[in-house]
């Protein structure tokens, strides 16, 4: 399949007509009006006819071939073809050009470009020049737009609410691109990336410093080395999950989603992915600098995020497994409010695991400069709320506590006649997150039929769970989307997936963290879970369907998001950038040039954005994109030139700023 020649479709193919039913619409019928011998004249009307229509028809097809012969040659060779696509960008500085024989993944196979113009007739009109974006000042080489510190300190302290996402008013927009470090370099690949980063790319030795005992980061030479150190975990992340994996099982395939609360550099989330575990990290943008910066760096999933008093973007029911290692969050105040909300993420069956504060404190109370009986009240108003919330204590050992939340809410039903707080929620939709604040009920399950049964459905273990028809659909709880939909997407995407990796060298290592900001099923990711990469999915907070939870029970991971405003991540965070369909969503909503300087703030240089929409949404996009310095051009789709829907294939040029920029 991947060394398939695309064949051009030009060429049009004529066949005879065999009887009535066959022939063109202008000749049935003929043969019933006249039934019986014709008379001459009649003979002599009916050849004159056939031979106009013919010599017309002939001469359309004629001038047809012989103009798309002269407009569309074939391209000599693989590299005229990327050049065409406008892949071939100059290096600059330290930047590693995305040449044409890294675009290609099969040095056999072959594609033809798009003739955009002969295809489709549309004009493209640059008569006004294309409008240029300047270069942000330096001082914004870091900008996260809605978790800006300069404008959080204007919000309320209470819960940290000021920490949350705040993004900026439609005049504070800026319309200029960010720039990344003079000295930037391409990121490491992976696996190397784990553990070592270039020093210019994340200008912060303040970690190295404040965190030198506790081995998250050294500083080398030039780069960063991750010697996978925590907090709690000085032996390293390896011997930790180790640890954990002594206590639940990691590697049966049962946990595959998990979410780390406070996840410093995402040490934890980098060394489970070896065992097939997709951890999405976060911490909030705080006094340690660049947290999520290094994790994304390193190529982890990870977000900027923060437990404050909004709901964290992610449906109900989405990770099988709960990490805080003394993530500093206050669970057993605000009546158990975050214990409530990871319960509201957590699966049924899923775990909670804490190390830290007060876990251990009889050990660790001086260290921590709090009192044995602060450090005892605080762990027996953990232990309450969880066991108001039906979870079970598995095990408590060495600096570990378990806790397991049922997998269905009968008996949990039965407990709250007696323990009436927290109550159940009445009237929610528990998937709803995207600026909902928290609640201090408990979400509830879908209902079971026996004590045995798992709310929602039981998952497959992974790696089946990508495949298989996932709970939400097989219940039908998302209207419209049936088993065969999904069955049809899972088809759908390994075409266009194959189609792809023609062009894009999505096996080598050159791309590694890739966002799709339309994930729909999440049929994107499944697609290339056979490649050294990890997929954001994002569905549109605004969107008709929300599938997210669907792309959870996959066993992937990904987040609720407003393209009208930024994502929460650090400029320079993701190397591909997936846009099917988002601008013909957002188009009357905000204006796209900012979605696309925000596409263009999280890029890395060099990097590629494939966009999949109409005609006319992509010559609008194409006119900013070139205003932005980024080549592209628009390709046919991959069924062929006459599907109305194309591609544009754009790659992000390198460039940086100046280290003597100051700001006005």
């Amino acid at each position: 399949m991947d060394n398939e020649v695309i064949e051009d479709d030009n060429d049009i193919n004529l066949e005879s007509f065999g009887d009535e039913d066959d022939a063109p619409p202008g000749f049935r019928g003929m043969a019933k009006e006249y039934s019986g011998s014709p008379k001459h004249h009649q003979l002599e009307a009916k050849r004159k006819r056939l031979s106009w229509i013919l010599g017309v028809s002939g001469l359309c097809i004629l001038s047809y071939i012989f103009g798309a012969w002269q407009n569309t040659p074939a391209p000599t060779n693989r590299s005229e073809a990327y050049n065409r696509v406008g892949c071939d960008v100059p290096p600059a500085g330290n930047g590693v050009p995305l040449s044409s024989s890294s675009l290609s993944s099969s040095p056999s196979s072959s594609s033809n470009t798009l003739d955009f113009q002969s295809h489709h007739q549309v004009e493209i009109n640059n008569s006004g020049g294309v409008q240029k974006f300047p270069p942000c000042d330096m001082s914004y080489s870091e900008y996260t737009p809605c978790q800006d510190p300069v404008r959080g300190r204007k919000f309320d302290r209470t819960m940290l609410r000021y920490r949350e996402r705040h993004c900026p008013a439609k005049e504070e927009l800026l319309h200029c691109q960010i720039p990344a470090p003079p000295k930037y370099k391409t990121p490491f690949k992976w696996p190397q990336s784990r553990d070592y980063a270039w020093y210019d790319n994340i200008p912060h030795r303040e970690l190295s410093i404040e965190k030198a005992v506790q081995n998250w980061i050294q500083v080398e030479g030039d780069r960063f080395r991750f010697p996978g150190g925590g907090t709690m975990f000085p032996r390293g992340a390896d011997a930790y999950i180790d640890d954990i994996n002594e206590l639940i099982p990691l590697t049966s395939g049962s946990i595959r989603t998990a979410i780390d609360t406070g996840c410093g550099v995402a040490s934890w989330g980098a060394y489970l992915l070896r065992r097939d575990i997709l951890a999405m990290s976060f911490a909030p943008r705080d006094t340690h600098e660049a947290q999520v910066q290094f994790a994304l760096e390193r190529g982890v999933p990870a977000m900027i995020g923060i437990m404050a008093s909004q709901r964290l973007p992610y449906p109900a029911r989405a990770f099988d497994m709960a990490h805080c290692s003394r993530c500093l969050i206050p669970w057993h105040k605000f009546d158990g409010m975050y214990l409530i909300e990871v319960d509201r993420v957590l699966r049924p069956g899923g775990y909670w695991i804490l190390s830290g504060p007060p876990i251990r404190w009889k050990k660790y109370w001086r260290g921590w400069e709090r009192t044995q009986e602060d450090l005892k009240q605080e762990q027996d108003a953990i232990e309450g709320v969880a066991k108001s919330l039906c979870w079970k204590k598995v095990i408590e050992k060495n600096d570990l506590a378990i806790w397991q939340k049922p997998i269905n809410h009968i008996e949990c039903n039965k407990r709250k006649k007696v323990y009436k707080t927290p109550h159940i929620c009445k009237s929610d939709n528990p998937d709803t997150a995207w600026y909902r604040n928290m609640e201090t009920c408990i979400t509830p399950l879908p209902e079971a039929s026996s004590s045995d049964e798992v709310a929602g459905g039981a998952l497959e273990k992974w790696p089946q769970r990508a495949f298989a028809i996932p709970p939400r659909i097989s219940t039908g709880s998302i209207p419209g989307i049936s088993a065969e939909n999904f069955q049809e997407d899972n088809e759908l995407w390994k075409d266009r997936v194959t189609h792809y990796k023609r062009n894009l060298p999505l096996a080598q290592g050159r791309y590694r963290n890739i966002m799709d900001m339309n994930a729909y099923l999440g049929g994107f990711a499944a697609a290339l879970v056979k490649y050294p990469v990890w997929v954001m999915n994002v569905v549109p907070a605004n969107s008709n369907q929300d599938t997210l939870g669907v792309i959870y029970e996959r066993g992937f991971i990904g987040t609720y998001q407003d393209w009208c405003e930024a994502f929460s991540t650090y400029p320079r965070t993701y190397d591909l950038i997936h846009a099917g369909g988002v601008f013909s969503i957002y188009q009357d909503r905000c204006d796209i040039s900012y979605i696309l300087l925000e596409m263009d703030r999280i890029l890395r240089p060099e990097g590629t954005v494939i966009f999949r929409d109409t005609v006319e949404v992509l010559v609008k996009i194409k006119a900013i994109t070139d205003g932005m310095r980024w080549k592209s051009q628009i390709m046919d789709h991959e069924s062929g030139p006459f599907n109305p829907e194309k591609i544009l294939v754009a790659v992000k040029n390198y460039w940086t700023g100046e280290a003597t920029q100051k700001k006005n």
